[in-house]
């Protein structure tokens, strides 16, 4: 395909973005909140079962409705990628700035979860999983992504974004893998804001709560209780967060009024940290 140059709705340049995990949960909303802000967005999702993880994952229908939601077909393409392969992330980075001419964004949302025994007896492709994919595929991510925010003109206004958890500072029971792992995530935002110090790019995570999506329905079934809406007490708010509620700040960090945060690790989480 060759390179075509679109413009926004406002007839500037577009702001372009690629989001991992965009199948469904966070990254769907993210993806969606995006194109209705006038982005440009390159869904990326793995689209099958995993055979590692014992619960299904997002399906290619899934990634193609996120597309149908957007309501413009040109704004937002679907990808098909493992974030555990970084030869797949590269291919998918060169398309986002094949098509739209280049990447002002980079979100990474896609994760798993697994556990419910202590960590000792989780099965090692089981926990496997949950590293490479919730940290590695963040570090896959950065490292695939971030020479093409660079690649942008000065002055840029890139953005390197992921989702942490509360689990990042909270100690889970019979998460351990998890909470390494979204601990992990933090720590790389922090040294990626020191790293890119001057260069008119940025990065920033989110740390959600408790949050309807289907990792939380996976939680569930792992702490045997009758449904997610069970951790909804633990809360301060006392109600689960919806994907959308994420998914907003998410969008707001992407865009210049976050111009002066960077390292930063925002919790939404309707008080869970506290």
């Amino acid at each position: 395909m060759s390179r075509t140059h679109r413009t926004s709705d406002t007839g500037t340049k577009p702001r372009v973005a690629l989001v991992t995990g965009a199948g469904r949960g966070i990254g769907a909303a993210t993806a969606l909140a995006l194109a209705a802000r006038g982005w440009f967005v390159l869904a990326v999702d793995l689209a099958c079962d995993d055979p590692d993880l014992p619960y299904p994952m997002a399906t290619k229908a899934e990634l193609d409705a996120v597309v149908a939601r957007a309501g413009a077909p040109e704004r937002v393409r679907p990808f098909i990628a493992d974030v555990r392969d970084p030869a797949a992330l590269a291919k998918a980075v060169s398309e986002a700035e094949r098509y739209w001419g280049g990447l002002d964004a980079a979100i990474a949302c896609a994760g798993v979860i697994t556990g419910g025994v202590p960590l000792w007896e989780v099965p090692p492709a089981q926990e496997r999983a949950v590293l490479d994919i919730d940290l590695g595929g963040v570090l896959n991510l950065a490292r695939a992504a971030l020479p093409a925010l660079l690649r942008r003109p000065e002055p840029r206004q890139g953005r390197f974004l992921a989702v942490a958890s509360a689990a990042a500072t909270r100690g889970l029971p019979m998460l351990a893998a998890y909470c390494a792992a979204k601990a992990g995530v933090a720590g790389l935002i922090r040294a990626l804001g020191v790293e890119l110090a001057g260069t008119g790019v940025t990065a920033n995570a989110v740390s959600p709560g408790s949050t309807a999506t289907p990792i939380l329905t996976e939680s569930a079934r792992l702490y045997d209780l009758q449904d997610r809406e069970a951790f909804a007490a633990q809360q301060p708010m006392g109600r689960l967060l919806e994907p959308a509620e994420v998914a907003e700040v998410l969008a707001f960090l992407a865009g210049p009024g976050s111009s002066g945060m960077t390292g930063a690790v925002v919790p939404v989480d309707a008080g869970l940290a506290l």
